[in-house]
């Protein structure tokens, strides 16, 4: 109701950083980029500080790890030290900052249409093709009303705002993963996969090991939900289904 005031009074909504905006066209919910590349600096500049403290404790062990780098690492005079573990904290929390809110999820929500955009590749998804959202653990997941995928993203927005506004523009949205409980845990030689299936999950759960093959984790899964295999992921473990199984 306060939406429709505002609007009707020619007023512009501004929400929370971080959480939404009301573009006219639909609304727009996405992290702040600032709010992560603040936040990963301060922790970076964090470590920096106390990195001479540690290095000085670890000296005072009997037996210690490292002692070699602990050691040239505290003969650099203050406060040149600890200005320099700063400094080098922040921009390395400068880096992964940047990095995160590149990998970071937008969501546009209009009453047609809804599109998701991360790694600057936006995919956008219409109203009927769409049968459900719902939330898989820190992913988002988008269900076709034959139960197929067509989205998993790892989602850092508040959910509750996201839940929210897709039943604002008339969304189906649930918790949890309606199709949760067919799911499988695969081992090696798993029956009642599709011919090739099997082959795609060894070769996904080897690319999971190194984030430098995590491009190639999401080519994998996007050949096995072509085979009609939806796959999702704890921890080191996979498990799957078969769309219509």
């Amino acid at each position: 109701m306060e939406d429709a005031r505002n609007v009707q009074a020619g007023k512009k909504r501004v929400p929370p950083a971080g959480t939404g905006k009301d573009t006219g066209k639909g609304t727009e919910l996405a992290e702040s980029a600032w709010v992560i590349t603040l936040f990963c600096v301060a922790c970076g500049a964090g470590i920096g500080a106390v990195l001479p403290l540690l290095a000085r404790l670890l000296l005072k062990l009997p037996w210690a790890p490292l002692e070699g780098p602990a050691e040239l690492l505290t003969s650099i005079p203050e406060p040149a030290l600890t200005l320099g573990t700063v400094a080098v904290g922040a921009l390395g929390g400068l880096l992964l900052g940047l990095a995160a809110a590149h990998e970071s999820l937008s969501v546009h929500v209009c009453d047609t249409h809804l599109s998701l955009t991360i790694r600057d590749s936006t995919r956008e998804f219409t109203r009927e093709e769409i049968a459900v959202l719902c939330r898989d653990g820190k992913d988002l997941v988008v269900l076709a009303p034959d139960g197929m995928e067509l989205a998993r993203e790892h989602c850092g927005l508040p959910w509750p705002r996201l839940a929210g506004t897709l039943a604002e523009h008339g969304y189906r949205w649930a918790e949890e993963d309606p199709y949760r409980a067919e799911f499988r845990r695969w081992v090696p030689g798993t029956p009642g996969l599709p011919e090739g299936a099997d082959a795609l999950l060894r070769a996904r759960a080897q690319a999971r090991k190194s984030d430098d093959d995590a491009e190639d984790a999401r080519e994998l899964r996007r050949e096995l939900l072509r085979l009609g295999v939806v796959v999702r992921d704890e921890e080191k473990r996979q498990y799957w289904r078969i769309v219509g199984g």
